[in-house]
């Protein structure tokens, strides 16, 4: 991503050193492991969305009551174990994505679908607002048929609904997603004035007002 996601002005260092010991304690973390019986019982599902910085992608779905947690990552490129560093050349064929954890039981597949599209845009390719390559490209990768066959139906609904001269966000099924390295895990809560300034830089809000209004 542009040079904007490493700058900031220097009046502002100490207030994010400030923000950082205030919300470092609610960075949860590692990710509780997923238990084959939990599994099993229906406990807990995974829905995996690529929607450009990942960064940006974790605050919108952290808020869902039945999301149990969310892990920056990449997906469906052909190096095995890919660094940030890799990944960002755009040589490795994956793209920046969050894995998603949740209660079915308190939040469906569809209702994270809704939230997915409203915070991407859906008209470009290899890219999403100021970042460009196919590293960022838009994608819903799922997990089963049925996953599958309800990604299909909301991206013709949004076709349909005549909204956009076009869609090319893809429905692919999932490969393997690796986990980013850990500074890119909560980075918003980290980092809040990082990524704050980085969002508004690189009009991401702007822009997905004018896509999908308030």
């Amino acid at each position: 991503m542009f040079s904007a996601r490493r700058i900031l002005p220097i009046a502002l260092v100490a207030a994010l050193f400030a923000a950082a010991m205030y919300t470092v304690a609610r960075s949860g973390g590692e990710p509780t492991p997923l238990s084959d019986e939990a599994m099993q019982a229906n406990e807990v599902a995974l829905a995996t969305f690529a929607g450009g910085c990942f960064w940006c992608m974790e605050p919108p779905y952290d808020e869902l009551d039945g999301v149990i947690s969310t892990i920056a990552g990449y997906i469906g490129g052909t190096t095995p174990n890919p660094t940030y560093g890799q990944v960002t050349t755009g040589r490795t064929g994956h793209t920046e994505a969050m894995e998603i954890r949740y209660d079915p039981s308190k939040i469906s597949y569809q209702e994270l679908l809704d939230v997915f599209w409203v915070n991407i845009d859906p008209t470009v390719d290899d890219r999403q607002f100021c970042d460009k390559g196919n590293q960022y490209r838009a994608g819903i990768f799922y997990h089963d048929a049925e996953q599958k066959a309800l990604a299909e139906a909301s991206r013709q609904k949004i076709i349909d609904s005549g909204r956009f001269d076009r869609v090319v966000t893809e429905v692919t099924p999932a490969s393997t997603f690796y986990r980013a390295e850990e500074y890119h895990q909560d980075y918003y809560l980290k980092n809040p004035l990082r990524y704050k300034f980085y969002r508004y830089n690189c009009g991401r809000d702007r822009r997905l007002e004018e896509l999908w209004g308030d």
